[in-house]
């Protein structure tokens, strides 16, 4: 899936190796993985299915090998010049721009303008993986996450204890609203064991905006 993001280096978070980008937000946008990333699984989404399957890089005559039905998940080991290597349900080779995929890992950084205190966090995991998305909270300011989606993400504190993963906000399922009790960074993890699925949740961080 493709969304439009706002990518600028990292700050006061610079030197440390485990993040990766810093997605900040001048109004209410939306944040998804980054585009190049190591895929794990794949979907076939064949305008024209089923999908070759081939056994080189290439469109070359007598190289099909077999060929799959739209919606079937396929195992990647590599990628090469707008291929995918797969080894499950067949092994050889299909065209990338023929698959929906995702990356198995993303760790991001979410950082607020003073003109904005909202994101909207949207992607979807392929198979199994990890996508994390982080922020710097003070102590006594205010974090809601409103869920939009199926999964609604575990947060952690700075020190990894969980402090929540399912809601917990009584009459409102799709809600989590704490107080802060410490500063750091804390994380929107979301982890698929199996298949994937998409997810989409709000991040309001309200109070102090100076860190």
């Amino acid at each position: 899936m493709t969304n439009q993001i706002v990518v600028d280096q990292p700050k006061s978070l610079s030197s440390n190796p485990n993040f990766s980008d810093v997605v900040s937000q001048e109004s209410s946008a939306i944040a998804s993985p980054a585009s190049e990333c190591k895929i794990g699984m794949a979907i076939v989404d064949d305008p024209e299915a089923p999908l070759n399957v081939r056994s080189s890089p290439e469109v070359k005559e007598g190289n099909i090998v077999g060929q799959l039905n739209n919606n079937t998940f396929v195992s990647v080991v590599d990628e090469q010049s707008g291929w995918l290597q797969i080894t499950n349900p067949v092994k050889g080779w299909v065209a990338k721009n023929k698959t929906r995929s995702s990356c198995a890992t993303v760790d991001r950084i979410i950082t607020f303008s003073p003109e904005s205190d909202t994101t909207i966090i949207r992607g979807e995991i392929i198979g199994p993986g990890n996508h994390s998305y982080r922020l710097r909270m003070i102590q006594g300011q205010i974090l809601t996450i409103k869920n939009f989606g199926d999964v609604f993400p575990a947060i952690i504190n700075p020190d990894g204890q969980l402090i929540a993963r399912e809601t917990n906000v009584e009459g409102n399922e799709n809600e989590w609203t704490g107080v802060i009790s410490m500063s750091g960074v804390y994380t929107l993890q979301l982890d698929s064991h199996r298949r994937g699925f998409e997810y989409e949740f709000s991040v309001l961080k309200e109070g102090n905006e100076n860190f």
